[in-house]
C-alpha cells in the first residue's frame, strides 16, 4: 500500500519539477521577462530540494 502512495508522490514531486523547467525554458526561447526566469529557476531548485526529500525519506522508511 505504501508503495503505490509514495510512487504517486515522487511522480507529482518529479512532474512539478518538470513543469517549472519547460516554463522557464519556454519563457526563455521566446525572450521573456528575465525576472520571470529567474523567479522560476528559484522554484525549481525549491520544488527539486524537497523531490530530494520525499526521495530520500521514503527510500529510509521503505522496509
Amino acid at each position: 500500500m505504501m508503495s503505490s502512495w509514495s510512487n504517486i508522490a515522487v511522480m507529482g514531486a518529479v512532474a512539478a519539477v518538470a513543469i517549472v523547467v519547460l516554463l522557464g525554458l519556454g519563457n526563455v526561447l521566446r525572450g521573456g521577462d528575465g525576472n520571470l526566469s529567474q523567479k522560476l529557476m528559484r522554484w525549481r531548485v525549491g520544488l527539486q530540494f524537497c523531490a530530494l526529500l520525499l526521495i530520500l525519506t521514503i527510500l529510509a522508511f521503505r522496509h
